[in-house]
């Protein structure tokens, strides 16, 4: 699967942006697109996931911040973002897996295939 980002850049706060993943190839691994971010010097968090059939998944003290959605005509996946705070600055990545009971996890280390990100920075 190769999935490839878009949508990031420089926005003030209070402004808002939507993310885009495109992915293509072998559709059942692709069968989860999770939404990560990794803010320098931390380690890579999850943001949002979205499966196949279009049930989200968000990272518990994120959701009602962002909206992940799902074009399965178009393979792409979406990450929205209102409210954007200077805290929200990172480099954003999708990722894909394959289905597994449970639902899409959070976890980075559970995916397997991933994009190259957009950096996404929100000035005050």
């Amino acid at each position: 699967v190769q999935l490839a980002e878009s949508g990031g850049g420089s926005v003030e706060a209070g402004g808002s942006l939507t993310l885009s993943c495109s992915f293509s190839g072998y559709a059942p691994n692709a069968y989860c697109i999770g939404w990560f971010r990794q803010i320098a010097g931390k380690e890579r968090e999850g943001v949002a996931a979205v499966d196949k059939e279009g049930r989200t998944f968000y990272e518990g003290y994120l959701k009602g911040r962002f909206t992940v959605s799902r074009d399965n005509a178009q393979n792409t996946a979406y990450l929205q973002i209102p409210s954007l705070k200077p805290e929200d600055t990172a480099m954003y990545y999708c990722a894909a897996r394959k289905f597994a009971w449970g639902g899409c996890s959070m976890h980075f280390a559970e995916y397997t295939y991933w994009g190259q990100g957009t950096q996404v920075t929100v000035s005050s």
